[in-house]
């Protein structure tokens, strides 16, 4: 925050010790005081208009001039019936925005949990095929715009088993889109967090219940910290 200060002066007490007067109080505020005092912007442009001050970053000369406002003025708005008209509107579009924020994280979780989850069943020997095909490309696309990164290609029969396992259920979690096209319509990010873990959960539960052989790294991964990418694909495993 960002504000202007009196300095602090001293005397001494009635015992002869010279003690500290804090003297030190705001005499502007930028805009970010402002808001921690419940300011809108709009409700700046409406009650307080021009700024008193203009100060330059010190840090970064191209960055915008610092707004700051007269204390005085603040405190005098603050006790003025537009201001509490006007914050009376502010909460009131605050509360509807976290109420409709709310609506669509229940609706985006309940559509994830109705969701149907089908795992391809694919023959042993074509799972591991796809899965190691799936990740040389993937290694390909990391190669190409990562410096100094040179793509190595896999193949089934040198793959650790460890290894073929994580490449199939990354394969297996990139063939299941539709779950994860659902995340897109969580607008920001407010409930993104869980509705991601709640699809990864139910993802590999999938995975787990169709190849039982995977069940052991489908469980690593969902004791394992971390978040789907971008939604999509690769990012549920």
């Amino acid at each position: 925050m960002t504000t202007h200060h009196k300095r602090t002066t001293h005397e001494k007490s009635p015992q002869g010790r010279r003690r500290e007067q804090p003297q030190s109080t705001r005499t502007h505020l930028s805009a970010a005081g402002l808001r921690a005092r419940g300011w809108t912007p709009a409700m700046v442009r409406q009650l307080l208009g021009e700024p008193d001050l203009l100060r330059s970053n010190p840090h970064l000369r191209a960055a915008p001039q610092t707004r700051l406002y007269s204390m005085d003025r603040v405190v005098a708005a603050e006790q003025s019936e537009e201001f509490r008209a006007a914050s009376a509107v502010a909460a009131r579009r605050s509360a509807a925005a976290r109420a409709a924020a709310l609506r669509r994280r229940r609706e985006v979780l309940a559509r994830i949990a109705a969701e149907p989850i089908e795992v391809p069943r694919l023959p042993p020997d074509r799972l591991a095929a796809l899965a190691v095909e799936h990740h040389n490309r993937r290694d390909e696309e990391r190669a190409s715009w990562r410096r100094g990164r040179t793509a190595q290609p896999a193949a089934v029969a040198g793959a650790e088993p460890g290894a073929l396992d994580r490449w199939k259920v990354d394969y297996l979690s990139h063939r299941l889109t539709r779950p994860a096209e659902i995340l897109d319509e969580l607008y920001g990010r407010t409930g993104r967090a869980a509705a991601e873990e709640l699809l990864r959960r139910r993802v590999h539960a999938a995975i787990a219940r169709t190849y039982p052989d995977l069940a052991a790294e489908c469980e690593r991964r969902l004791r394992a910290k971390g978040k789907f990418g971008c939604g999509r694909g690769p990012g549920l495993g």
